[in-house]
């Protein structure tokens, strides 16, 4: 898909998962089991109402320290029957170690997932020919598009430059989520590879848009989808003035919801709105009503309405 506009580069720009992904929560029962029937209602409500083009499942904020291999496989089952034929689902099968990280894959392409998420191997810290090694072997192993997640401060260790773009040199390596939070590496590698870059903290997805990134693996997309959406269409059509209205008003739950853990808030939030989330597991604990009240402050504040 390319879009060329006057008042931007000639770059074409490939979107493999679409502007608007949300890192989907896990939605569990009251007693802590997998609830399969919630996730497919919730992603048949982010799909169909917050206007996502893709969603991920079995990321972080999908819990997925705390899930198991065999739930993480039903969970890609269910999102993929839901909505599938409407959107992307990606799946996030990154491990710290390589043969796992594979194993996840392999599972994930036989469940229908139509992508996978892979993060950096975190805490044992590989060097740079440890991640390409890593990143590569993964993208080996199935058919599927890969999309990198570069987020140091969690996994310790950065993707370098160079790095990112010997990774864009493989045919199923086509996407970042960039959660480095470093605009001017972002820029380097897009303007040296055909990676498309997706913001990965929400409240940067503006700014990365104008350093050559196509979108956003967002949280508070649970809840902003639709108006990030509009932001993002706003600023490709040159109306800059438009999406910067929508950055400033949707700022303070893009930066809200991760005063805690995001999954706690987004846990919260989505039970007040009556939709299927249930609590987190341990280690995580639930939001209080300290925070409650300051999620409801945020969503208020970006124009987000919760019911009372």
């Amino acid at each position: 898909m390319t879009h060329d506009h006057p008042d931007t580069p000639a770059r074409a720009v490939s979107r493999p998962f679409g502007r608007v992904l949300t890192a989907m929560v896990t939605p569990f029962t009251a007693d802590g089991a997998l609830d399969l029937d919630g996730a497919a209602r919730l992603a048949t409500h982010l799909v169909d109402e917050q206007r996502n083009d893709a969603l991920v499942v079995n990321g972080t904020t999908g819990e997925s320290p705390t899930t198991t291999d065999a739930e993480k496989e039903r969970l890609i089952r269910a999102v993929v029957e839901a909505v599938g034929d409407r959107a992307k689902v990606v799946a996030g099968v990154g491990t710290n170690d390589t043969r796992h990280t594979i194993e996840l894959a392999a599972a994930a392409e036989k469940a229908g997932a139509h992508g996978l998420l892979v993060v950096t191997p975190y805490y044992n810290k590989p060097p740079q020919p440890g991640l390409l090694h890593h990143f590569t072997a993964v993208a080996d192993a199935t058919g599927l598009p890969v999309m990198l997640y570069d987020i140091p401060h969690r996994a310790g260790v950065a993707i370098a430059t160079e790095t990112l773009v010997r990774l864009a040199e493989h045919g199923r390596i086509v996407a970042v989520k960039d959660a480095k939070g470093d605009l001017t590496a972002t820029s380097w590698v897009t303007s040296r590879s055909d990676l498309a870059f997706y913001s990965g903290e929400d409240s940067l997805t503006l700014p990365a848009l104008a350093v050559g990134a196509v979108g956003v693996v967002g949280t508070s997309t649970h809840f902003t989808g639709a108006p990030t959406q509009q932001m993002i269409e706003a600023y490709e059509a040159g109306d800059t003035a438009a999406a910067l209205a929508l950055h400033h008003r949707l700022l303070p739950l893009y930066t809200g919801i991760f005063r805690t853990q995001g999954v706690i808030l987004v846990k919260a939030g989505l039970t007040i709105a009556g939709l299927p989330a249930g609590p987190v597991r341990p280690p995580l604990v639930d939001a209080t009503d300290d925070e409650i009240a300051q999620l409801r402050a945020d969503c208020a504040a970006a124009g987000v309405a919760l019911p009372e």
